[in-house]
């Protein structure tokens, strides 16, 4: 099989180097243009840019793949790359742009796109994350044929996996990113012997996964406890639940990257207040409920447990965070 490659991300170059180790020959990958990242700000390729070029693989980096969009250019030399690589088959994977008809329409059998929900629960941008945050118990990976809806195509195959009462993004990422690489090569050998059989999908049950904003990051702590540790791990490694914490006037933000369910007898106090301090770290009030705050990190500092946190920054009970 002649397979071209379009993803940008960890999850996505994790596919692709399942393709590759299988002897599928890739003619072409598609990724997202060079980010500033670092400290220093400095240019960086995506992990499927630096996987494809250690493998030789030629790369293109359009901003937009519309023809008639605002780079008309750009798209004009991604579809001479795509038209001269000839691919059986195009598979995508947290690619990051609209894919236009043309793109659906060029490779003979078609778009595969590897998605991380079991569709049509969490359509869109942020399917793992919305998926803890809403106390799902377990999510997967849907290989789908794509057309020119959003994430709406036939689904070819399904896998599932349980989301544990401690799992984060980033760990369910890992799991998920494992499961959509190898699950991505039995449809392409299916593709290869004419063995597909797309199922559309229901039309109940469709929900979106919007993309994760920055401002999503501060902690409501009017909000139920359940609700607000399920968000601390969604939203880890990005973009980090952050509370305001007062010291000598001001405030300091603060991450948390870890909190644990108060039980038994926790004092009661206002959504805010720390009710509670012991080794494990400050415990807060909730709208309903109270949190251990069990790992987390000041301005410039890095990730520590709640003991490490007090011991650097005490924090005293009836002190109310923000």
């Amino acid at each position: 099989m002649r397979v071209a490659y379009a993803g940008t991300p960890e999850f996505a170059a994790a596919a692709l180097a399942s393709i590759l180790a299988a002897g599928h020959v890739v003619p072409l990958v598609l990724t997202q243009p060079d980010r500033p990242a670092g400290r220093g700000m400095k240019l960086q390729a995506s992990p499927v840019k630096q996987l494809a070029l250690q493998h030789g693989v030629p790369v293109v980096q359009p901003v937009s793949l519309r023809l008639d969009g605002r780079h008309p250019a750009d798209a004009a030399a991604a579809r001479e790359a795509l038209l001269a690589a000839a691919p059986d088959v195009l598979v995508v994977a947290a690619y990051g742009l609209i894919l236009p008809e043309w793109v659906l329409t060029l490779p003979r059998l078609g778009c595969l796109n590897i998605h991380a929900s079991l569709l049509p629960r969490w359509r869109g941008a942020a399917p793992i994350h919305r998926a803890i945050e809403a106390g799902d118990v377990r999510t997967g990976i849907t290989i789908m044929q794509m057309d020119i809806g959003l994430d709406t195509g036939p689904m070819l195959h399904v896998a599932e996996t349980p989301i544990g009462a401690d799992d984060t993004t980033a760990t369910l990422h890992d799991r998920l990113a494992a499961q959509g690489a190898a699950l991505v090569l039995r449809s392409l050998d299916d593709a290869a012997h004419g063995r597909l059989h797309p199922v559309v999908q229901p039309t109940e049950g469709v929900t979106y996964a919007h993309k994760i904003e920055k401002a999503e990051a501060a902690i409501d702590w009017r909000q139920p406890a359940t609700v607000i540790e399920r968000r601390v791990r969604a939203f880890d490694p990005f973009p980090g639940a952050t509370c305001r914490v007062p010291t000598d006037g001001a405030a300091e933000t603060v991450k948390v990257w870890a909190a644990r369910l108060a039980t038994g007898d926790v004092p009661a106090g206002a959504p805010g207040q720390v009710v509670a301090v012991d080794a494990d770290g400050p415990c807060v009030a909730c709208g309903d409920g109270a949190l251990w705050l069990t790992r987390l990190q000041r301005p410039g500092g890095k990730r520590v447990s709640g003991r490490e946190f007090l011991q650097a920054r005490p924090v005293p009970t009836g002190l109310v965070l923000g």
